[in-house]
């Protein structure tokens, strides 16, 4: 049991400043953003990680600029453990005294579980953020932009079978550590050899019937362990035990049983991907794929702030499963910069972030413009610029009919709800009219009734048309050209904290990771702002560089 005594405030010792000073008169980043910022954090904001009684804890203000600082320079908890000891200018930065003999390295890892248990991540770039507006270095309004990256999960992605005798002997692994005794009453024979062993795929057999041979026995081996698990005899703290529960949701996801007779679940009846667990030692690690890139893990959602006289400061971060589609995050962002007070005029997003709801809904609820390029008709008349695509029918909403190119009308109107459970209207030419229409190849490819169409309702049919029309024109075009910036802010988090890799297991300690990247890099670049330092924009070859040169030569 830990308690904190909280102090308000920690003054740089003179000695400190005398040296630091005299040592690097033109300050370091740690140094400088002492200057700038001052105490970003205080003891009180984290009071309630605490007890009341116990040995006093470390200064959790200090504590959290440790780390922010570790993140800026992509450190290990060993190495962030040395330069608190060591560094001047950390010592600077944290208003320590030059004998201060710092702290184990086991003190961080400890600090952020705590701060992952008590939910108090978002509390510090919301607590950034706030001295940034005091210091008139951030304001609502203006221009943000977000993209998303892929995460790769801390754990190794597995194969069908790897994935269940690697379940399987993770159960056992925990049984034979928690309830021993009982575990040696139940355990079978051949269970050592199968099940010592990590699984990998060059000690499991090659061929296709061998290893389904394996899997089938496999699963009737988890079945028997859950069976001895969930009888009145055992412990019943067995069935809390969390590699239990792993163990018989794999089970339920990747078997199916009927009476003694265990098969495998074929593609079509297994769940979707979104539910799926690929490992057990990270239960919310999915599968994602984007822009041709496949990983096992999670996403990364970064919204830094682009407007013209502002520094770049990241003003959201949002981590979710591999498989969440980016458009699903965009109503949770806006409500959090709305709480914030850091709303946008204008948001900037690729394609997978942009849909005719989502900027209707933006603008209505949060006076917020968001732009990207709305997905294109996917139907064959629109791919063709001799058909007839749904820009060449003329709809009348207050009749609740439309008209085709040759002047036929519909009046089959029908109101329904699509597969992903948004409203639509559906309307259906008569097959007699589109018989006879000598168009007809130009317009529908269907051999027994005539042409049917699928409308958004009104504002969305109607803001559909005419953002897509806004998209074709220059002035579009430039304002977009400036979504691409924000990459830079990923490669520089790759950079400097390696973004794309996981450090931890669980959705929420690698949101904790991704919130204190986003610290790191605000005090970057708001030291550089400071300096008058602008971002260089991406990063080019010498080989790209000197290829522009002959092309400006040869102009």
């Amino acid at each position: 049991m830990m308690s904190m005594w909280p102090r308000k405030s920690y003054e740089i010792p003179v000695q400190t400043v005398q040296v630091a000073h005299t040592a690097f008169p033109k300050g370091t980043l740690a140094i400088r953003v002492r200057d700038a910022v001052g105490e970003v954090f205080s003891d009180a904001q984290f009071g309630d990680l605490f007890g009341a009684r116990g040995h006093p804890a470390l200064s959790p203000a200090r504590l959290v600029m440790v780390t922010v600082l570790q993140y800026s320079e992509g450190l290990s908890d060993r190495q962030a453990a040395d330069a608190v000891r060591g560094r001047l200018d950390w010592k600077y930065c944290l208003g320590l005294e030059l004998t201060d003999p710092g702290f184990d390295a086991s003190v961080l890892s400890e600090f952020r579980a705590r701060l992952v248990a008590g939910h108090a991540d978002e509390r510090l770039l919301g607590r950034m953020l706030e001295v940034l507006r005091e210091r008139g270095l951030l304001a609502g309004g203006g221009r943000q932009r977000t993209d998303s990256t892929h995460v790769l999960a801390a754990v190794r992605a597995l194969s069908n079978l790897e994935l269940v005798v690697e379940t399987m002997r993770a159960a056992l692994e925990a049984l034979a550590v928690a309830a021993p005794d009982w575990l040696a009453g139940i355990v079978e024979d051949d269970w050592w050899e199968r099940y010592e062993q990590r699984a990998s795929d060059y000690r499991l057999p090659r061929a296709e019937a061998a290893r389904e041979e394996q899997s089938l026995q496999v699963g009737k081996d988890g079945f028997r362990l859950l069976e001895a698990i969930w009888s009145p005899a055992a412990p019943y703290w067995l069935r809390q035990m969390p590699a239990a529960d792993v163990l018989r949701r794999v089970w339920v996801q990747r078997f199916l049983r009927t009476g003694t007779v265990v098969q495998r679940r074929t593609k079509g009846d297994e769940p979707p991907g979104a539910l799926r667990i690929g490992s057990p030692y990270d239960t919310q690690a999915r599968y994602g794929h984007k822009r041709g890139h496949g990983w096992f893990g999670y996403k990364a959602h970064v919204t830094e702030v682009c407007t013209p006289g502002r520094p770049q400061v990241i003003v959201h971060v949002a981590t979710t499963e591999a498989s969440l589609a980016d458009v699903e995050t965009v109503a949770d962002r806006h409500t959090g910069l709305a709480e914030e007070g850091l709303t946008p005029a204008e948001h900037l997003a690729d394609a997978g972030y942009i849909s005719v709801g989502h900027i209707l809904t933006a603008a209505a609820e949060h006076n917020i413009a968001l732009v990207g390029p709305l997905p294109s008709d996917s139907h064959w008349q629109a791919r063709d610029p001799d058909a007839y695509d749904l820009s060449h029918f003329t709809v009348d909403w207050d009749a609740r009919q439309v008209t085709c190119p040759q002047g036929k009308t519909a009046r089959a109107w029908r109101n329904d709800v699509s597969r992903d459970g948004l409203p639509v209207i559906h309307v259906a030419f008569p097959p007699t009219g589109c018989f006879r229409c000598p168009d007809r190849p130009r317009c529908t490819k269907a051999n027994a009734v005539g042409r049917s169409l699928t409308l958004r309702p009104r504002a969305q049919y109607e803001a559909q048309h005419r953002i897509r029309a806004e998209q074709t024109t220059d002035t579009w075009k430039k304002l977009y050209a400036q979504r691409s910036g924000v990459e830079g802010a990923i490669a520089q988090a790759s950079r400097r904290s390696n973004i794309h890799q996981a450090r931890y297991r669980g959705l929420d300690r690698i949101h904790l990771q991704h919130t204190l990247t986003a610290l790191a890099l605000n005090i970057v670049r708001v030291d550089a702002w400071l300096n008058g330092l602008t971002p260089a924009g991406s990063w080019t070859t010498k080989l790209t560089h000197f290829h522009r040169s002959l092309t400006a030569g040869a102009l």
